[in-house]
């Protein structure tokens, strides 16, 4: 059949692109407030100083991987959001039906992405049972429960009517009340706590009587588990399909590429909340068992009065709504265009497609709710552990297709596979910690899993490239990108090795 993503104008909403990607109206300002309100939610922000108070410097990787990504994301995502409207894709898997002529690689780049968002949305629902907590409302309690059920009919009445736009015009408001939160605990944290070398100093005296292992200041030996984290963090981060979604909504290639410097202001901000997890460790604060993330909601209600800690805390609240629902809206996109249209409806028209996404980000928030209410926090960590290094695998699809002459269809649901077996199999070997040990000879060493299950997917990708080269029955494929204006060209496809 024709692919459904070309040449489709808007109809004011009615259809996919008006829907999910606000007509692609964004401009700088507004992809700057939705695109960093999307990477950095509530989570982040509770779990980054909550791991710099459980685990040490380790934690600071956080803000190495949100300065790695731009780079990455300043010379790939400008391209394809280039590429995406000019030939109305409204998805990652929308560029790769077009660029590979294969359902097949499309279907699992989508259903990749869905699996990996899932988990993703119900973190930021465990950022507000958090803070609830911290409130004093039982998060395992009825009252949690009916807060979480309240906070997803916001979501599902707010972005079933009018898709990105909702999240876009709460994004504005998130900016400013996490900027605002962030100076008064900075300011609190100054002048009740101390400097930040006192706060160092005995925050450091702090965690080492807790574990002698352990520093605020990163150990040496523990260097390449902090660069593969923070590299194999940056381009799981790029992979999820929401981030690639924001990035279409933009006005203009230009705009995206000038929002991807700026993010860096959204660095700033996630770099004062981990220095709260080491003022939280000089301020002796004991969270309960298992639940480094309260370090933050407990320094604040510690230090601030009733007023100004319910003021945050609600920030933070807020926080998790604006990437909840952009999540929700990428993962029903993706459902839509490259599930529903491609295999169940292909002459669905441009109103039933939107109507199936929107249902279906109504059953996506309800499963996210489900996995919040139902799992055991620690359970949903280990989902999104595992769906980022899932997404990983989707990465050599995306960023090989801009190349001149991309590999084969086949190299690369090839590499795909074995990758998403390769990066399960160490992630639950390593009982679901990010790291994993390799050794090397006489060299032991902890490195990010998702990073060595995408290394397996590019070898395999590359292996398989060569083999069809050399007795394949054909190249395949053979689409040229002009490299001046991120266009592609015309494109022949001509099928060789079915996938």
């Amino acid at each position: 059949m024709a692919f459904r993503g070309r040449g489709r104008r808007s109809l004011a909403g009615r259809d996919l692109a008006g829907w999910a990607l606000a007509d692609r109206s964004h401009g700088h300002l507004m992809t700057w407030c939705v695109l960093g309100g999307t990477i950095y939610t509530a989570y982040t922000f509770l779990a980054v100083p909550g791991l710099v108070f459980g685990s040490g410097g380790v934690g600071f990787y956080a803000l190495t991987y949100t300065v790695v990504v731009y780079v990455f994301a300043f010379m790939v995502l400008p391209r394809l959001a280039g590429i995406a409207r000019t030939h109305g894709y409204v998805t990652g898997a929308d560029f790769i039906r077009g660029r590979y002529g294969s359902p097949g690689l499309a279907l699992a780049v989508a259903i990749t992405g869905i699996l990996a968002t899932m988990p993703y949305i119900a973190l930021q629902l465990l950022g507000i049972r958090a803070v609830l907590s911290v409130l004093g409302v039982e998060s395992d309690g009825v009252v949690g429960d009916l807060v979480l059920t309240v906070v997803f009919a916001v979501l599902a009445v707010s972005t079933y009517r009018r898709g990105l736009r909702a999240p876009s015009a709460v994004s504005i408001a998130k900016a400013i009340l996490v900027t605002a939160s962030a100076v008064s605990i900075a300011a609190l944290v100054w002048t009740r706590v101390g400097s930040p070398g006192e706060l160092f100093a005995a925050a450091e005296q702090t965690i080492t009587a807790r574990d002698s292992r352990l520093s605020v200041v990163l150990d040496p030996a523990l260097g390449p588990a902090y660069v593969s984290l923070a590299l194999g963090s940056a381009l799981a981060l790029f992979a999820f399909p929401h981030v690639l979604m924001v990035a279409f909504s933009a006005r203009t290639d230009d705009v995206v590429r000038r929002s991807t410097v700026t993010l860096l202001g959204w660095t700033g901000l996630l770099g004062l909340f981990a220095v709260f997890g080491v003022a939280a460790l000089a301020s002796n604060l004991v969270p309960p068992p298992g639940r480094a993330d309260l370090a933050v909601p407990m320094l604040v209600h510690e230090l601030a009065p009733a007023w100004l800690a319910g003021a945050v805390l609600g920030a933070l609240v807020v926080a998790a709504l604006v990437p909840a629902a952009v999540m929700s809206i990428g993962a029903s996109a993706l459902f839509a265009r490259n599930v529903y249209v491609e295999y169940v409806n292909p002459t669905a028209t441009a109103e039933q497609e939107t109507k199936v996404a929107r249902v279906v980000s109504l059953l996506v928030k309800l499963g996210a709710l489900g996995f919040a209410m139902g799992l055991h926090d620690q359970n949903a960590i280990n989902l999104h552990l595992l769906g980022a290094v899932w997404v990983l695998q989707t990465l050599p699809a995306l960023v090989l297709g801009l190349a001149r002459r991309a590999p084969h269809r086949f190299a690369l649901v090839s590499g795909w596979f074995v990758g998403m077996i390769a990066g399960t199999a160490m992630v639950a070997h390593g009982g679901f910690s990010p790291t994993v040990l390799v050794s090397l000879g006489p060299v032991h060493t902890q490195l990010y899993a998702g990073l060595l299950g995408l290394a397996v997917n590019l070898v395999v990708v590359g292996m398989a490239e060569l083999l069809l080269r050399r007795w394949g029955p054909g190249r395949g494929l053979d689409r040229t990108v002009d490299r001046r204006n991120t266009r592609t060209l015309p494109a022949t496809v001509s099928p060789s090795v079915p996938s």
